[in-house]
């Protein structure tokens, strides 16, 4: 049973990586050619490190019990749906009916955020919430940005590439907070 939420732990540390790296690769678009380069690079470099660090460490536990509430039923499922529905709806309306495109990071950005306080609640770890604010902050500053006519590379900056360094971030904090390796026998 262990092994399964060491697999879990794993997939939702995987999946916060991957969106971090897809947030900065495509938001460094934004930035002139000798800006975007090293970001991508760097954005890459980052991802590659964490990968090896989840594949060499393992996962560790997430509570002081030992177990780990991180799960991907019901209630992450409810968020996800939620973020997937909430997130096209409003994509459609930013495009078609407000015609306002550029606020279109904005929008992901602040439904992301705002998914993981779902994910914090379901997951039963508070400190999700952290995360979950300052992407739903990014989101909601980079919708205000592209309200008010900002460069492209404003709303880029605080709703894409912000967004992605938080992520990779977080991802990189759990990966360095691993305490002890998982072993078949379980705590001691």
């Amino acid at each position: 049973m262990r092994v399964c939420a060491v697999h879990k732990n794993q997939i939702g540390r995987l999946i916060g990586a991957v969106f971090g790296l897809v947030f900065v690769l495509a938001n460094a678009g934004a930035f002139p050619t000798a800006v975007a380069v090293p970001l991508r690079v760097l954005a890459i470099l980052v991802f590659l490190k964490l990968f090896t660090g989840m594949r060499r460490k393992g996962a560790a536990p997430t509570e002081p019990d030992g177990t780990s509430d991180q799960t991907f039923g019901r209630g992450y499922r409810l968020a996800v749906a939620a973020e997937v529905l909430v997130g096209a709806g409003g994509l459609f309306v930013l495009a078609r009916v407000l015609h306002v495109p550029e606020a279109a990071v904005g929008w992901i950005a602040l439904v992301v955020g705002l998914h993981f306080f779902g994910l914090a609640v379901a997951w039963r770890m508070p400190a999700v919430h952290v995360l979950a604010a300052a992407l739903t902050v990014c989101g909601a500053a980079g919708l205000a940005l592209a309200g008010a006519d900002a460069p492209h590379a404003a709303v880029a900056a605080v709703s894409g590439i912000a967004p992605g360094v938080l992520l990779l971030s977080a991802v990189a904090w759990t990966v360095r907070s691993q305490e002890r390796p998982v072993t078949a026998a379980g705590p001691s």
